[in-house]
């Protein structure tokens, strides 16, 4: 009995230090992938600071574009006009659709489950084919021509899809308890969805609507496809614009300006920053205003 103890002994003893050696290796690939990640993210930032902070002057925001101060203005403008707009369509859509995969439809059901995998097929499409789409839908066949509006539909689409996966996943992640006291105290469960579970998945909701936002103002080939690349503020949905990305692409590829280029590579990452510190901000009174309601 003794030796048989002692075998068993050894053997715990061998798989600890194993599990031991394989935490240490996890950890090692794990914060040297992270180390590497913030080194790059850093270079990149800093390589962009240092090319494009020179060429940030006054000529540079003013409000109309032409060859000689080849103003980022009307771009910045064409570009907040375009996030709200498809924040506006597909947000709503998202979240909706979200709720009703989670809440309402039954399990097991085969139209829930073609309409997920057509929403990860649709969210591993490139960008282009989404502008070829746009091209061909809303631009010819509609007949909206290269616009504010055909670019905002297509953005619409290309996000949907992740704004959809991310809030289905924020929504499973409340805690069925909340929805079992708020059913136990006669709310039902339309009540349930928007006074209970909505507002407690709103920080990982913010978090696909942060993703989203990120791609719509990186996004450059589908709209060339669609809203064009006119450098002026539009006056209407119906008139072609440039975003910030397709500003800087259409200076990087002209070869004039490419210190401006730089100077609008450097406006859209403080945009960008701004718009996630703001998510974030919201993110985190919500949730504290949610845990003190809880």
């Amino acid at each position: 009995m003794t030796g048989k103890h002692e075998i068993i002994r050894e053997k715990q003893t061998a798989a600890k230090r194993i599990n031991r050696r394989s935490e240490r290796a996890l950890a090692i690939v794990t914060w040297t992938a992270a180390i590497v990640t913030i080194t790059v993210l850093g270079y990149i930032i800093f390589f962009i600071f240092i090319k494009g902070v020179p060429y940030i002057k006054p000529s540079l925001f003013s409000f109309a574009y032409n060859s000689d101060n080849v103003s980022l203005f009307p771009a910045l403008v064409s570009t907040v006009m375009m996030t709200a707009l498809s924040l506006a369509i597909a947000v709503p859509l998202g979240v909706l659709s979200a709720i009703y995969l989670t809440e309402y439809a039954k399990r097991g059901n085969r139209a829930v489950a073609l309409v997920r995998m057509t929403m990860e097929t649709l969210a591993g499409i490139p960008s282009i084919v989404y502008g070829l789409f746009g091209m061909l839908f809303f631009v010819t066949f509609l007949g909206w021509g290269f616009s504010v509006l055909a670019g905002t539909f297509t953005l619409s689409i290309m996000i949907l899809p992740l704004i959809m996966r991310s809030s289905e996943e924020a929504i499973k992640a409340v805690p069925d308890a909340y929805r079992e006291g708020s059913f136990g105290l006669g709310a039902g469960i339309l009540r349930t969805v928007f006074r209970i579970v909505l507002p407690s998945a709103v920080p990982g909701i913010l978090a696909g609507v942060i993703l989203a936002v990120g791609r719509i103002v990186g996004e450059t080939a589908a709209l060339i496809y669609t809203s064009g690349t006119v450098a002026q503020i539009p006056e209407n949905v119906y008139e072609s614009a440039r975003t910030l990305s397709v500003h800087m692409y259409a200076l990087s590829s002209e070869g004039l300006h490419i210190g401006e280029g730089y100077a609008t590579a450097v406006v859209l990452l403080l945009v960008v920053i701004l718009i996630n510190a703001g998510s974030a901000w919201i993110a985190k009174r919500v949730g504290t205003n949610v845990g003190r309601n809880a």
